[in-house]
């Protein structure tokens, strides 16, 4: 990889995951998983992840629209009303453990991230260049968890998405 792409992978990394820590606060999850990662890329200027949706009338309002309530569903079945009021911090409690990085996350999105940059380099020889379709595509593969019960609620079909994110990152390439 050329010191041009690095810099340029740098730049991509430092937008999405700064930008999937404020998805994240803005839904009021301590830290940033595979949705958050999801939305981020959907507002990158690379339109290949809003093409991918586009594919099925979906837009970035869907996709949030369910997360938000992917989230509150999770919280109602195990007996939380996701919109009450949270509860007053205990004075006892411990304090929440220090970041170790410049950036904190979920496995969920870590693996996604992972996994993105390796079907960015699939096939690409020396150069690649990481699109937000890939990251569509990466959590497009997730069997469980929110990613995959968000697009189940969205009426799409997981391997469908892979599909297209494939051929948005193909047209994207053109």
């Amino acid at each position: 990889m050329g010191i041009r792409q690095a810099i340029a992978d740098i730049r991509i990394m430092n937008e999405l995951f700064t930008t999937a820590e404020q998805e994240a606060a803005a839904l009021g999850d301590e830290m940033p998983g595979a949705e958050h990662l999801l939305l981020a890329v959907l507002a990158l200027p690379d339109d290949s992840a809003r093409r991918a949706f586009a594919t099925f009338d979906v837009t970035t309002a869907d996709v949030r629209t369910a997360i938000v309530q992917t989230h509150a569903l999770a919280l109602q079945s195990v007996g939380i009303d996701a919109d009450a009021e949270p509860p007053e911090p205990s004075p006892h409690a411990a304090p929440s453990p220090a970041r170790t990085g410049p950036y904190r996350s979920t496995g969920s999105l870590q693996d996604v991230f992972q996994r993105a940059v390796a079907l960015s380099k699939e096939g690409a020889g020396r150069g690649h260049e990481l699109r937000s379709a890939h990251v569509v595509w990466a959590a497009a593969e997730v069997e469980h968890g929110t990613m995959s019960r968000a697009l189940r609620q969205l009426g799409v079909d997981r391997t469908e998405l892979q599909q297209a994110a494939r051929q948005a990152v193909t047209g994207a390439a053109g």
